[in-house]
C-alpha cells in the first residue's frame, strides 16, 4: 500500500471483539461461569461502555459491576466509572461506524481491514479490547481458558488475510508449565508473532526463578514479548475516583517496573536473544528510567555480586539490543529520545479503535512531529516493527 511513500506495520492495533466472543471457544467447563470475570456479555459494547472488570468491581468502591451508561461519566450513585471513559468514547464513537457491524458493537475482518486501508497500514498486529477482560485476576486455570479461547478466536479472525491480519497471543504465567504450552501452541499451531505474559505484579517479579523456562522458551521459539498493561488493581485503589490518574499511570508505571525487573535480574543477560517490547506509554520515559538505572547500576554494581552477575553491559547496551517501544502519534519529544538513544528501537502505533487514537489522522500526526527525518521515520513505520515481530514483505 505505501501511504506517501512510507510503508507502515502498525505495532499495536486493536480489535472490537464480541462480548461473548468466549462461548464458542472456551473450554466448555468454564462457559457457564467465565462471566464473572469478563463482565461482558453478546450485547457488550466496548466502543461505548466501560466495563468494570475484576480487579475494579472487587476493589473500587462504588464502581459498576458490568459497565453503565455512557453519559455522564458517572454510575446511579454518582460516582466516576473506574476507568471514566464513557463520554470520551460517544464522542470517538461517530469515526469508527463505518467499520462496524449493523449492530454497532463489533469490527469484523473485513472491517479492520477497511480501516487500515483508510489509516495506511500495510500490517497490523492485533492487541485486545474485549478479549483482555479478566485473565489477569482469575485463578490459573479459568485465566488460561480464557486466554487459550482468546488467541484460538483472534488466529480463525486473523486467517481472513493473514498476510496483513498478525496474532499478538496472551499467555498469563500464574502455571509455568501452562504457560510454556500454550506459548508454544500460539507461535507453532496459531501463527503468533507476539505474545502477551502480563506486567509486573505485585507478588511476584517478572525475574522470578520460576519464570526463566518461559523465557528461554520465548528466546528458543524466537516471538517477541509485548508488554501492554492496562489500569493496575494497585493504582485503581490508590486512585479510585480520579480517572485521569488511573489512565496515565496503567502503563507509564508499570513499563518501567517491568524492564526493571527483567534487567536487573539478569533475564536479558541470560537470555541475549530475546525480544521485548513495551506498548502504549509512549517511549520518552526511556531517557530518565536508562539514565536513572545506570546511576544505581553504576553504584551497586560495586558492593552487590548478584547486581554484576545479572547486568554485566551498561543498561543502554540491554535496551539497543533487545527492547523496543510504542510511539504516541503525538509524541513531541520524539526527537530527543532519537538524538539520545537512536532511532532503532521504535515502533509506531495507531491504538484503532480506542477512544484515545487518533484514527483516521494518526499516520497524519505523526509526520507532523517536528525534527524527526524521512529516514527515521521509516523506521519507525517499519523497518524496527518487521525486525521485532519478524514480518517479512
Amino acid at each position: 500500500m505505501a501511504r506517501n511513500g512510507f510503508k507502515w506495520i502498525d505495532s499495536d492495533m486493536h480489535l472490537a471483539e464480541p462480548g461473548d466472543l468466549w462461548d464458542a471457544y472456551i473450554d466448555p467447563k468454564y462457559r457457564d461461569s467465565y462471566r464473572q470475570w469478563t463482565k461482558t456479555d453478546a450485547s457488550f459494547n466496548s466502543l461505548l461502555e466501560s466495563p468494570g472488570d475484576p480487579s475494579t468491581a472487587t476493589a473500587v468502591a462504588g464502581s459498576p459491576a458490568r459497565g453503565a451508561p455512557v453519559l455522564g461519566g458517572a454510575d446511579s450513585g454518582g460516582q466516576p466509572h473506574a476507568f471514566g471513559a464513557g463520554e470520551l468514547k460517544q464522542q470517538r464513537y461517530g469515526a469508527y461506524i463505518p467499520y462496524l457491524t449493523e449492530d454497532g458493537a463489533r469490527i469484523l475482518p473485513e472491517g479492520q481491514l477497511r480501516a487500515m486501508d483508510t489509516e495506511g497500514i500495510d500490517v497490523a498486529v492485533l492487541f485486545p479490547t474485549v478479549g483482555g477482560r479478566g485473565w489477569r485476576e482469575a485463578p490459573n486455570e479459568v485465566s488460561l481458558a480464557l486466554c487459550r479461547a482468546y488467541n484460538q478466536w483472534l488466529h480463525d479472525f486473523c486467517q481472513h488475510d493473514p498476510g496483513r491480519l498478525k496474532v499478538n497471543a496472551l499467555v498469563p504465567l500464574g502455571d509455568v508449565d501452562a504457560a510454556m504450552a500454550e506459548l508454544n501452541r500460539a507461535v507453532t499451531k496459531l501463527g503468533a508473532v507476539g505474545v502477551s505474559p502480563g506486567s509486573s505484579r505485585r507478588d511476584v517479579r517478572l525475574d522470578d526463578p520460576r519464570f526463566e523456562p518461559f523465557w528461554a522458551e520465548a528466546e528458543r521459539l524466537n516471538v517477541a514479548v509485548t508488554f501492554h498493561g492496562s489500569a493496575q488493581l494497585h493504582l485503581q485503589q490508590r486512585y479510585p475516583d480520579h480517572p485521569l490518574f488511573n489512565h496515565a499511570t496503567g502503563r507509564g508505571i508499570e513499563h518501567p517496573l517491568a524492564f526493571m525487573e527483567l534487567l536487573g535480574g539478569g533475564v536479558f543477560e541470560r537470555h541475549p536473544n530475546l525480544r521485548c517490547v513495551f506498548l502504549e506509554a509512549g517511549c520518552s520515559w526511556i531517557i530518565y528510567w536508562l539514565f536513572r538505572l545506570e546511576e544505581e547500576w553504576e553504584r551497586y554494581r560495586v558492593t552487590m555480586p548478584n547486581v554484576r552477575e545479572n547486568v554485566k553491559l551498561e543498561p543502554i547496551e540491554y535496551w539497543r539490543r533487545q527492547c523496543w517501544s510504542g510511539v504516541e502519534v503525538d509524541e513531541w519529544p520524539l526527537r530527543a529520545v532519537i538524538d539520545l538513544l537512536g532511532d532503532d528501537n521504535l515502533v509506531l502505533s495507531s491504538d484503532f479503535p480506542h477512544f484515545d487514537s487518533a484514527f483516521p489522522e494518526a499516520f497524519e500526526h505523526f509526520m507532523a512531529i517536528p525534527g524527526v527525518s524521512d529516514d527515521s521515520r521509516r523506521k519507525v513505520l517499519w523497518t524496527n516493527c518487521a525486525r521485532l515481530y519478524g514480518i517479512t514483505g
